[in-house]
Formats: structure tokens, C-alpha cells, sequence
């Protein structure tokens, strides 16, 4: 096995070689998916306990999905309080799934089939309509002390902008388009352990990796773009770090997540209206360009909830959400650059 093993490396060194003698730089190279499948593949799979007819279950379980998602729109809208109901839906719904259409060690499998994102916001469970009980804008603050912030946002979903947020931070003075294309450069470590670790989301455009996106044309930059990555890291962890702190109102006995997440792209462009599915509450910082936020309640909560919230974050100021609870997107606005970096908090 040991030798049948090395032969394969030096197979794989050689078809790496023969590709950068066509042309094809490392960059271009990690962005083909068999490729990053290689680099990823740590340990042996575990034997799944998918059968051969998963492509059939698969079909099955999709259609049984899409009925259950009428069945929930409509119990959605005719509770008039909604939550408790739709909640209790939500779990008989899940331990269904999972009881007779999921057999698998969901830890262990690569995804066969990635399911709409209109069908994963479908079945994420239900929000406590509390969260916007009150709220009918999207507050702006300064010198706010950690126990306003902690009393008041940082836990009750309550969004807020703090407009002094960056203070102390170089950030706005370094971060730029080349300052990430040099972080994560051909040769560096931070881009080689990001494809293999790390995420990457092209929204609508063609890249298919963070390495391609950094190495566009000057002719394609010209062209509308918004892109995301998380940032998993260390070494550019330590080089990012450098340049931003831990904000100010943030409570003491909270950590932030050790996976930073940058956003950048052109004005006229942004990320479209979505829900997320993290663990924690995040912040996200303004450092360069102007960007409209626009939020909405999730279905259930459209009776207790304002329709929707807006509010443009400017340089300088960090936006604080609960993107669990609040359906979002974003839109660059006036003519620069944006560029933002944030994070989760517990």
C-alpha cells in the first residue's frame, strides 16, 4: 500500500508539472474540483451507507421535501400567531426527514446533490417573532458602553449599526484590492490552505475560486463583481489581524470565531436576499465603500415584524446582526470599492 501510495504522489507531481509547462498556473489549477478533492482527503472515508439507488432516493426525497414545503407555507400563514405552531411543524417535520429518507453519516459524506437554496430556507427551523418585538428601525450608535450593548443587542437579534465601531483600527488605511491579492498570492501558504479549508462564494460571477478572482484582468475588474471568503488560515490571520482589533462594545466574556469573513466587489452589486445558517450572532465592518443593508422578517414573523428595515453602513462603522433571525441583502452604493471584514461572537 505504502509504495502503490508514493507512486501516485509522484504520478500526480508529474500531470501538476506537465500543466504549469502547458500554462496553467497554480491558481488556475486549484480551482479544478478534482483537485481540491485531492487536497482534501485527510483520512480514509468511512464505508458510506449510501446504496446504488441513491439517485432514485434522492428524487423521492426531494419531491417529499417540496410537498412538505407547501404543507409548511401553509401552515405558516394561517396561524395568526405562528410560532409555537410552526416550531412544533419544524421538529416532527426534521425527525421525519431524518427517520426514514436520511441514512447517512452526514459528518462523513461529501454532498451528492446540493439542494436549492430556496428549499434549505424552507426547512431552517423557525424564528422567535420576539426578536423584533419594538424594532422599527435599524439603530445608529457611538461610545456605547459594553453593558448598553450587551443589555440591548447583543443578544436579543436587535440590529444595529456602531458608527465609531473601527476606532484605533488601520485597517481603512491598508486593505485593498492588491493588499488581499498579495495576502493570498500564488506562492503563499494563506492560499494554498484556503483551498483546501476554507469557503469560497462568487455570488453571480464566473470565478470558481478565491486564487482566479484576485488574478482577474484589469479588464474584467472594470466589469460588475462581489465576492466572499472566509479566511481559515493563520498566516493570514496574522497578517489581517495586524490591521483590525476586537470591537470595543463587544461583551468581556464573549469569543469571537477564529474564521474571519471578508466581502468585497464593485458598487451596483452585492449579495442577494438570503438567511444564514451559523451559530452565533455576527458583526461586520464597513472598511472601505458604502453598503445598503436591507432586512426581512423570516414568513412567520411578517404579522410582528416591520416588512422590512434599511440602513447604509459607511466607512468606519460596523454593522451588528443576527443573520439567523433576519433575512438580508446587501447592495454597494455610491462609486468605491467595498471591502468588509467581520465575524461571529458568542
Amino acid at each position: 500500500m505504502g509504495n502503490l501510495k508514493e507512486e501516485l504522489k509522484a504520478q500526480f507531481k508529474e500531470i501538476c508539472a506537465e500543466a504549469e509547462d502547458a500554462g496553467i498556473s497554480g491558481n488556475e489549477l486549484a480551482c479544478f474540483q478534482i483537485v481540491q478533492r485531492i487536497n482534501r482527503v485527510k483520512k480514509p472515508a468511512k464505508k458510506s451507507k449510501l446504496r446504488p439507488a441513491l439517485s432514485t432516493i434522492l428524487i423521492s426525497s426531494f419531491a417529499v421535501l417540496i410537498a412538505l414545503a407547501t404543507f409548511e407555507v401553509a401552515v405558516v400563514f394561517t396561524t395568526p400567531t405562528g410560532y409555537p405552531v410552526v416550531e412544533e411543524y419544524h421538529k416532527k417535520m426534521t425527525e421525519w426527514i431524518f427517520d426514514n429518507i436520511v441514512d447517512v453519516e452526514m459528518e462523513e459524506e461529501l454532498c451528492i446533490v446540493n439542494f436549492p437554496e430556496i428549499v434549505q430556507d424552507m426547512f431552517r427551523p423557525a424564528v422567535d417573532c420576539n426578536m423584533c418585538q419594538n424594532v422599527t428601525q435599524i439603530d445608529r450608535v457611538s461610545n456605547l458602553t459594553i453593558e448598553e450593548f450587551t443589555k440591548i443587542y447583543a443578544y436579543t437579534s436587535r440590529p444595529v449599526v456602531i458608527s465609531d465601531g473601527m476606532a484605533g483600527w488601520t485597517a481603512g488605511d491598508h486593505f485593498c484590492f492588491d493588499f488581499f491579492k498579495s495576502v493570498y498570492s500564488e506562492d503563499s501558504p494563506a492560499l494554498e490552505n484556503y483551498e483546501t479549508d476554507c469557503q469560497f462564494f462568487p455570488y453571480k460571477t464566473e470565478f470558481a475560486c478565491l486564487g482566479e478572482a484576485l488574478n482577474m484582468t484589469k479588464e474584467r475588474a472594470k466589469e460588475p463583481w462581489y465576492i466572499g471568503w472566509s479566511n481559515c488560515d493563520s498566516y493570514a490571520t496574522n497578517i489581517l489581524r495586524k490591521h483590525y482589533k476586537r470591537p470595543y462594545f463587544l461583551p468581556q466574556d464573549s469569543e469571537s470565531s477564529k474564521t474571519d469573513w471578508i466581502f468585497m466587489g464593485t458598487p451596483n452589486y452585492g449579495a442577494h436576499l438570503h438567511i444564514d445558517s451559523v451559530e452565533n450572532p455576527s458583526w461586520q465592518a464597513q472598511v472601505k465603500g458604502h453598503k445598503l443593508w436591507t432586512l426581512e422578517p423570516a414568513p412567520e414573523c411578517y404579522f410582528q415584524c416591520p416588512s422590512q428595515l434599511q440602513i447604509t453602513v459607511h466607512p468606519g462603522e460596523i454593522i451588528v446582526l443576527d443573520t439567523n433571525y433576519w433575512f438580508h441583502k446587501t447592495l454597494i452604493v455610491q462609486d468605491e470599492l467595498s471591502i468588509t471584514i467581520g465575524s461571529e461572537y458568542d
